[in-house]
């Protein structure tokens, strides 16, 4: 299935020279969710994940179904004052703006092997502070998965040494 029919190009979008990747049309459509869903289950696998970890929001709607279908537990990473109980935080970059990732202190154990999925790779700055994250708690990153990835954005690059996959590429299209 080629996913890209499902994906709706936004130009000028949160602000102008930004072509914003929209998800929601694959999201509506059943077979195509169904798909992306299984493709990054088979991901899981491969990996051997015993836990996913997925950054708020979009890592939610892939995570989850992912960690579900697995039988394993799903790890939300929230912005700051999402999360009730006591955190560990990491300051971080985005391609426009910059932000702090929260995860709850207790929710990596040592030894847990950690997939990542969100719905997009581009500059790589979320991931790289959620893997900091999950390191600093014990935590082991067998793997990364995402959606879509922006090749000449050039986030793969900050991810070197970790296995990456994405289900599409856009390269200054």
């Amino acid at each position: 299935m080629d996913l890209k029919n499902y994906i709706a190009s936004v130009q000028d979008f949160p602000k102008e020279g930004i072509l914003f990747r929209d998800i929601t049309p694959l999201m509506a459509d059943g077979e195509a969710f169904h798909y992306a869903c299984n493709e990054l289950i088979e991901y899981a696998k491969e990996v051997g994940a015993t836990v996913v970890v997925g950054p708020e929001s979009r890592g939610f709607i892939f995570g989850c179904p992912v960690a579900h279908a697995l039988k394993i537990g799903f790890i939300p990473v929230r912005k700051p004052g999402k999360l009730p109980r006591e955190t560990v935080s990491m300051k971080y970059d985005l391609e426009y703006g910059s932000n702090e990732l929260h995860m709850h202190s207790d929710s990596i154990k040592k030894g847990d092997k950690v997939l990542i999925i969100d719905d997009l790779l581009a500059t790589g700055g979320t991931v790289d502070a959620t893997i900091k994250l999950i390191e600093k708690m014990g935590g082991e990153v067998v793997g990364c998965g995402f959606l879509i990835e922006l090749v000449d954005l050039k986030g793969r690059e900050l991810l070197k040494g970790y296995n990456v996959k994405a289900l599409m590429e856009y390269e200054g299209e």
